[in-house]
């Protein structure tokens, strides 16, 4: 049985003894005699949380586990040269043994290669056949042990609820230490790229040239490459500010007719249709900006006598803008149709206009839920890399003139780590120091942000 199959199965047994738990409680219940402590879904639920969580456990245990003890295993058949190497020698022979199990081969094959990919396939077979057996034999056993306990006594509930609040814990801390590694893996290698860069010429250099001559690798000695992260920055704020000024009046004033003045039956088809901009691919976005918008500005500000280059920042701005509307529109809206009914009422018994209720009492209401708006697509903008691409150019010029070609940091990143790429250059380790850059501006920025929430949402609370 599949792996797509035994989990399935777990599921499929869970449901069932669901059902079964609840009938069992629901007609204790009935019978009028026995009062139980916890309605009859929380029985059936306990019941399905004891079959399938355990099994479940197992089978990521079994899932995640094997390849390393599998590795500790074929390491045995290593012959003494390779098992007395360093660690590169060990991961090749592993590389090795692995093609053999997934039947790639590349010329003639050591004996002990084949010796051990067949060990491996052999352990591969049993391991299906006792996780099967083991991971269904607990989701029956845990069934029928959670089914057992069903009685007038048994806290269901307290027991379903303290399993799902110990799974929240647990689904948070996931992302607290996805977010702490990820972080902490750019720093490692930003620290790297710092041994090969002075911090001061990368943080304050006003030239970003990454292409040099020769191998630099780290501890050689540098080159003549220049690592000054000014002008990317400068481009990423330009493309950013451009994109806000288009998205932020649009988005929120679109926001404030479907929530304040739009019939039921205008915002039912308003709202959807400039939510489907959101799904709207990027790469799209950047055949529309390179294809149709920077044409326009250049044939446009030709026409005036300006001087537009071919991948402007404001076509790639304009275009971004039009993309991150639904972010502000929809949040904004939801956040405004949240506002209390009672404050709009008191604005009217004071005499208010409508204009005047939604400008003077609404919108500050709404104001902490709008930044936030607006700080999503702040990050949606600084993050975005295809229409930059296609439409604003890869030249590093330091530039404030929006009609020039810019680049922006997550176009430098994806430039420098594309193909196959020496880990021990600055050109490389340059794209982890960028990184780690735009992750520092980001939080600043959403600090500033949760200071000007606080400051208004103590107002009105």
């Amino acid at each position: 049985m599949s792996l797509f199959n035994l989990v399935l199965s777990v599921l499929v047994i869970g449901a069932t003894f669901f059902v079964f738990g609840q009938r069992a409680a629901a007609g204790q219940q009935a019978t009028g005699t026995i009062k139980l402590h916890s309605r009859s879904h929380y029985h059936g639920m306990w019941a399905a949380i004891t079959s399938t969580l355990p099994a479940l456990l197992i089978l990521l245990v079994i899932v995640l586990g094997k390849n390393l003890l599998f590795q500790h295993w074929a390491s045995h058949f290593f012959p003494p040269e390779v098992a007395g190497g360093d660690a590169v020698d060990r991961a090749i022979a592993l590389a090795k043994i692995t093609n053999v199990v997934d039947g790639i081969k590349f010329g003639e094959v050591e004996p002990w290669v084949q010796s051990a990919g067949e060990a491996w396939t052999r352990w591969e077979s049993d391991t299906i056949i006792v996780a099967n057996v083991l991971v269904l034999g607990v989701s029956l056993t845990g069934g029928l042990l959670g089914y057992r306990r069903i009685s007038f006594k048994f806290r269901a509930r307290n027991h379903v609820e303290r399993i799902l609040t110990w799974m929240l814990i647990g689904s948070s801390t996931v992302a607290i230490f996805t977010t702490i590694g990820i972080v902490l893996s750019i720093l490692f290698e930003s620290i790297r790229f710092f041994k090969l860069i002075p911090p001061q010429d990368f943080l304050f250099g006003l030239e970003w040239n990454p292409q040099f001559e020769g191998a630099e690798r780290a501890g050689s000695g540098g080159g003549t490459a220049t690592y000054g992260m000014i002008p990317m920055f400068v481009g990423t704020f330009l493309i950013s500010f451009i994109a806000l000024a288009v998205a932020v009046p649009v988005g929120l004033f679109s926001a404030i007719y479907l929530a304040e003045y739009a019939t039921l039956r205008v915002r039912g088809i308003v709202k959807p249709l400039l939510e489907i901009l959101a799904g709207v691919p990027t790469v799209v976005y950047g055949f529309f900006a390179a294809l149709t918008v920077a044409p326009v500005v250049k044939s446009v500000g030709e026409s005036v006598g300006l001087e537009v280059a071919s991948e402007s920042a404001l076509a790639a701005g304009l275009v971004m803008g039009v993309m991150i509307i639904p972010f502000i529109s929809s949040l904004s809206d939801d956040v405004i149709n949240a506002v209390p009914q009672a404050l709009r009422d008191a604005a009217f018994g004071l005499g208010s206009t409508k204009s005047e209720a939604v400008r003077q009492v609404v919108l500050p209401a709404a104001l902490p839920g709008i930044v936030a708006a607006v700080i999503l697509a702040v990050s949606r903008a600084v993050g975005e890399t295809m229409i930059v691409v296609m439409a604003a150019g890869l030249a590093a010029n330091l530039s404030f003139n929006p009609l020039d070609a810019v680049t922006t940091v997550t176009s430098q990143i994806v430039t420098i780590l594309v193909g196959d790429q020496e880990f021990e250059s600055a050109k490389t380790l340059s794209a982890f120091a960028l990184a780690l850059m735009l992750i520092v501006t980001t939080l600043a920025l959403n600090y500033y942000a949760l200071q000007i929430v606080k400051k208004y949402r103590e107002q009105y609370e």
